[in-house]
């Protein structure tokens, strides 16, 4: 197993037993509510935005013991926003990550109150971390709750944006934000638990950008390139639903293209930093060359 392999793997197993801890069991009341939060949250996934906090945050130096709560905080906004997206006012679809979406596996008004409840855990879990000092939970807290505004924000923009035809322009403003926010504050928030320097974060902010835009690119070959059986979730979504993507408005090849340049800008950013970040370029390689 390759480096990045295994530890996406620790990454995924130390973060399912911290959100175990920290989300209330099935039995707990009301209990159908709390068996639709472990059904979205506990169905698989990449874990991609918690190994990305995490990633960092030890390239700085930054112990996992310090880094897990809030990896695991922004995987809870992370499976609220997919519960949302999912619901028939929304993108409306029936599948995610392989298996029902929690608003077909349950109802709709109990899948609004489980990611409702995910946001609002994840911000108790940062706010009561006493591994990390106040100061540093409360530029997280401020951190992720921007971001997740600005992920709020790009979804609306996607859908106004569906059967219309905008400039290359509008298409980044609503990926750095629907999809971009997140993982830079992902990132970021590693940096910020390190206390790594304001020029560093600065440097990792930059780097985690060009990281969001290419997750999206890449995200977009997908969803005209993959079967649905692959994803996981329905491919074609996005040609159905006349969405703005990058394959819509520059074509397969160019979208290729496009995705090699940005992967090489973000690893770029990583060299002006003194550290080993090698496996921070890993984790653009495998976004670049991701197959799901």
């Amino acid at each position: 197993m390759s480096r990045l392999k295994t530890f996406f793997a620790d990454c995924t197993r130390i973060v399912a037993q911290k959100l175990d801890e920290l989300v209330p069991s099935v039995q707990t009341a009301p209990k159908k509510l709390h068996e639709a939060i472990r059904w979205s949250l506990f169905a698989g996934g990449k874990r991609f935005r918690p190994a990305l906090c995490l990633a960092v945050g030890e390239a700085f130096a930054a112990s996992r013991e310090n880094l897990v709560c809030t990896a695991a905080a922004i995987e809870m906004i992370h499976t609220y926003s997919l519960i949302h997206d999912d619901l028939p006012a929304m993108d409306n679809d029936d599948l995610r990550r392989g298996r029902e979406t929690c608003h077909k596996k349950f109802d709709e008004a109990t899948a609004i109150l489980a990611g409702d409840v995910l946001q609002t855990l994840a911000f108790q879990a940062i706010a009561e971390d006493k591994n990390l000092t106040a100061e540093i939970r409360v530029r997280l807290i401020a951190e992720l709750a921007r971001s997740a505004a600005k992920m709020v924000a790009g979804q609306q923009l996607d859908l106004e944006a569906e059967g219309k035809k905008i400039s290359i322009e509008e298409l980044e403003s609503i990926h750095r934000n629907k999809t971009g926010a997140m993982i830079s504050a992902s990132a970021k928030a590693g940096a910020l638990i390190a206390e790594a320097s304001e020029t560093e974060i600065e440097i990792i902010s930059n780097y985690a950008e060009k990281l969001g835009l290419l997750f999206q690119i890449t995200d977009d070959l997908l969803d005209v390139t993959q079967t649905t059986q692959v994803l996981g979730k329905t491919a074609g979504k996005d040609i159905t639903a006349e969405k703005a993507t990058y394959p819509a408005l520059y074509g397969l090849e160019e979208t290729r293209k496009l995705a090699e340049m940005v992967h090489a800008q973000s690893c770029q950013e990583l060299k002006k930093i003194a550290r080993d970040t090698d496996l921070l370029c890993e984790i653009a390689d495998f976004i670049l060359y991701r197959k799901t």
